[in-house]
């Protein structure tokens, strides 16, 4: 892969649910939807994953309808302040949030929230995933995933792995795999991505799940290596790298993920208009080359589908986070 496609996914990737139900508007309302602005709210910080793939489908969806799409940034608590404002928003139809995987294990991580996923929010459309990729010191002796779990199995104090805050997708990944693999694993938590790479490539602990933004500049610099991709299938810009259902572990599967929601109670015909929209606007020309060259797996789907995928995160995650005992709050 190329360092110009290289810059291009370090770009991106910085960085269920029953949720509530939609009622149903008139067939006129839907006919002439959009009429007005949509806002668009992204919960994290401009220059990320889900900033900038929301400003490319907002760019889109403004091309497709004629109507602009406001992106406003609201940071703050793993997605909770930026999900709060649309879960306050008037369910219309023209205020959605572009949410991450904190959309299924933020109801578990957190428990002082005056709203929750389930019942605040109406699923709209799936957009994609990247998968995380588990990465070790370029010297280490670690090789495959079986290595390590042999490791782990023969001195558990031996292996240490590295994310980047309590609850966090890294810390999550690790879990898993411990659960998955029934070993025992030390992890040391770091405040973000950056320190803990740099304590990595040092060799001072054993390896990390990172998303490809993190991963891929270290590993074409050959300061990191690859040794296992959490996504279904093999993932294009690491085409040599196994899936952990190669390794042996179908249900080590963890990755990155970005879904449209809206307010509950939004009419259920403007939900329909929004998913068209969405889905178009993922068979375009311009967003398909993008999210190629990005490493993102465009999904897209019904609303059902997001739906159901929600669903299987949520419990999949809860499951983990019960297990574990990490909370966030």
């Amino acid at each position: 892969m190329n360092h110009s496609k290289l810059k291009a996914l370090s770009c991106v990737l910085a960085a269920g649910l029953t949720l509530g139900p939609a009622v149903a508007a008139s067939a006129a309302d839907a006919k002439h939807f959009p009429a007005q602005a949509i806002h668009l709210v992204v919960p994290f910080p401009p220059g990320g994953a889900v900033d900038i793939l929301g400003r490319l489908i907002a760019k889109q969806i403004s091309t497709q309808t004629g109507q602009p799409v406001i992106v406003e940034n609201k940071p703050g608590a793993n997605g909770n302040i930026g999900t709060e404002a649309v879960v306050k928003a008037k369910p219309d139809g023209y205020t959605i949030l572009l949410a991450a995987n904190g959309l299924a294990t933020n109801v578990s991580l957190y428990h002082k929230r005056s709203f929750t996923e389930q019942k605040d929010l109406t699923p709209v459309a799936y957009l994609g995933y990247a998968p995380l990729i588990m990465v070790v010191p370029v010297a280490s002796s670690y090789h495959s995933l079986k290595d390590v779990i042999a490791a782990a199995k023969a001195d558990p104090a031996k292996i240490s792995y590295a994310s980047s805050g309590n609850g966090s997708a890294p810390h999550l990944a690790s879990e898993l795999l411990k659960l998955t693999t029934h070993t025992q694993m030390l992890q040391v938590a770091y405040k973000g991505g950056a320190p803990a790479i740099v304590d990595l490539e040092a060799g001072r602990v054993s390896f990390m799940f990172l998303n490809p933004l993190e991963a891929m500049p270290q590993i074409d610099g050959h300061r990191l290596r690859p040794i296992l991709v959490g996504s279904p299938k093999r993932f294009a810009p690491l085409p040599d790298v196994q899936t952990a259902t190669e390794a042996g572990f179908p249900e080590l599967e963890a990755t990155v993920w970005w879904g449209f929601v809206a307010p509950a109670h939004t009419p259920k015909d403007a939900v329909d208009a929004l998913n068209a929209e969405i889905n178009k606007a993922l068979a375009s020309p311009e967003v398909k080359s993008t999210f190629e060259k990005m490493g993102v797996v465009a999904e897209g789907g019904s609303v059902e589908k997001f739906a159901e995928y929600l669903k299987a995160q949520t419990g999949k995650w809860a499951a983990v986070i019960q297990k574990t005992g990490i909370h966030a709050d």
